[in-house]
C-alpha cells in the first residue's frame, strides 16, 4: 500500500464524522492514456447487471455521479467501473448565484449509498444487484443539497433548498426533526461531537444547531448576502472552514465553553480562488484544507500557516467535490468535464482518471471495505 502521510488513528467517517469510511489506495499504478482508454472501454462490460448473481468486492470503491442520471461505483485502485445505478432524476444542487450549480451528495455507509435526489432521498444497498432503492425519505419541498449519516447509522441528515435542514430516523418514517433557516441551504455538517449540525445558506448565514437542546445555538454572518457554499469540520474538532461565493475561506478554532456550547473562535481568512468554492475539505489528519473551485482547479493548503502547497491542474471545466483518501496522501475530485480524477499530492500529479460518465461528474465519495473488515476483526 502507499503511504506516504502516516494514518491518524482515527480517520472517522469525512472530518466531520458522518459514518463512512475513507479510501486507502494501494499499488496505485499511473496509467498511460490508452490505458485510461481501455479501461473506459471495460467498465460498460462491468456495469451493473440485473441478473448477476455475485456483485465485486473491491477493497477501496469510487462512487460518482453527475448530470447523466448516473450513479457509478469504481474499482478505486485499477479504475475499472464494475457497477452502474441508473435513475431518473437529477442527483444535483441548485445554486441561485452560481449558474450552473445543481449539485448533489453521495455518502457510503459501509454497504449504504445514499444519494439526493431533487426533493427527495433515496438509499441503495450497493452489495446487492438490486437496482432499486431499499428506503426513501420524503418531506423536502425544494432540492436536497446536503445529507450524511450519524457515526453509527441510527439516523441521517439533510438540507434543502426549501431553506430547512431535517433529521431522518433511519429505523422509523418520517421526518423527526426540523430546523428552519429561512434561507435556501446549501451545506450541512456533524459535528463530531455526534450533537450539532452546522449548516450555511444562500444569505451567508452559518449556523449551529443544538440537536439537544434542539435550537439554534449560534449563529455567523461572515459576509452579509453571500452564500457560504460548504463547510468542513475538523476530525479532532479542532477547526471549522467555510467557503463561499467570493472564493474566500473562513477559519475558526472550535471551543468548548462550561454550557457544552460549542463557540467560534476567527482564526485566519482565506483568499483561495478568484471563482466559486464549491467544496472545501480538511483533510483526516488536521494537516490540510482542500478547496475545488469554479476555475477549474483544486488547491492544497498547509494549515501550518495557511500556505498553498500544492495547485492541481488537469480540469478542463468546474471542480464540483473532493475527498481524501484515509492517510491524506491522496485527493479524488469531480468535475463538469465528465471525469473523476485521483491525485498524488506528494507529486501534484494525476495518476488516474475515471472515465465514463456522459455528462458533468458532481459528486465522489469513498469506501474502504477492506478497513472495515480489519477493524471487525480486531
Amino acid at each position: 500500500m502507499l503511504s506516504r502521510r502516516s494514518s491518524p488513528g482515527n480517520p472517522g467517517s469525512n472530518p466531520v464524522g458522518i459514518g463512512f469510511r475513507w479510501g486507502r489506495f494501494p499499488d496505485t499504478r499511473v496509467l498511460d492514456p490508452v490505458s485510461i482508454v481501455a479501461h473506459r472501454d471495460r467498465s460498460t462490460t462491468h456495469e451493473f447487471q440485473p441478473t448477476s448473481s455475485v456483485m465485486p468486492s473491491p477493497s477501496v470503491v469510487l462512487a460518482t455521479s453527475g448530470y447523466d442520471h448516473t450513479i457509478r461505483l469504481w474499482e478505486a485502485t485499477s479504475g475499472i467501473c464494475y457497477r452502474t445505478l441508473q435513475y431518473t432524476e437529477s442527483v444535483r444542487e441548485r445554486g441561485r448565484s452560481a449558474g450552473e450549480l445543481e449539485d448533489g451528495k453521495l455518502t457510503f455507509d459501509r454497504c449504504w449509498h445514499r444519494a439526493a435526489r431533487n426533493p427527495h432521498i433515496k438509499l441503495y444497498d450497493v452489495n446487492s444487484n438490486n437496482p432499486q432503492p431499499v428506503a426513501t425519505f420524503e418531506g423536502h419541498t425544494g432540492n436536497v443539497t446536503a445529507v450524511g449519516f450519524q457515526k453509527d447509522s441510527k439516523w441521517l441528515y439533510s438540507g434543502s433548498e426549501d431553506g430547512t435542514v431535517k433529521i431522518w430516523d433511519m429505523r422509523a418514517p418520517g421526518c423527526q426533526r426540523e430546523y428552519e433557516s429561512r434561507a435556501s441551504v446549501n451545506t450541512v455538517v456533524l459535528h463530531p461531537n455526534q450533537g450539532e449540525l452546522i449548516s450555511g445558506d444562500q444569505n451567508g448565514n452559518i449556523r449551529v444547531w443544538d440537536l439537544t437542546a434542539n435550537s439554534c445555538s449560534c449563529e455567523l454572518v461572515p459576509e452579509v448576502g453571500t452564500a457560504v457554499r460548504s463547510i468542513s469540520v475538523a476530525s479532532d474538532a479542532s477547526l471549522v472552514v467555510a467557503a463561499n461565493n467570493h472564493g474566500t475561506c473562513y477559519v475558526w478554532r472550535l471551543l468548548r465553553e462550561s454550557t457544552m456550547a460549542t463557540h467560534f473562535e476567527p482564526l485566519h481568512k482565506l483568499n483561495a480562488h478568484n471563482g466559486y468554492i464549491l467544496k472545501c475539505l480538511l483533510s483526516p489528519d488536521v494537516q490540510y484544507l482542500a478547496t475545488a473551485s469554479s476555475d477549474k482547479t483544486v488547491k492544497l493548503w498547509n494549515l501550518d500557516g495557511f500556505k498553498l502547497e500544492k495547485e492541481l491542474k488537469g480540469h478542463q471545466k468546474w471542480v464540483w467535490d473532493c475527498v481524501f483518501s484515509v492517510d491524506a496522501a491522496y485527493l479524488v475530485t469531480a468535475s463538469s468535464d465528465t471525469t473523476a480524477r485521483l491525485w498524488d499530492l506528494s507529486s501534484g500529479e494525476a495518476i488516474r482518471i475515471y472515465s465514463g460518465h456522459q455528462k458533468a461528474v458532481v459528486c465522489c465519495s469513498l469506501n474502504d471495505s477492506a478497513s472495515d473488515q480489519r477493524e471487525g476483526e480486531q
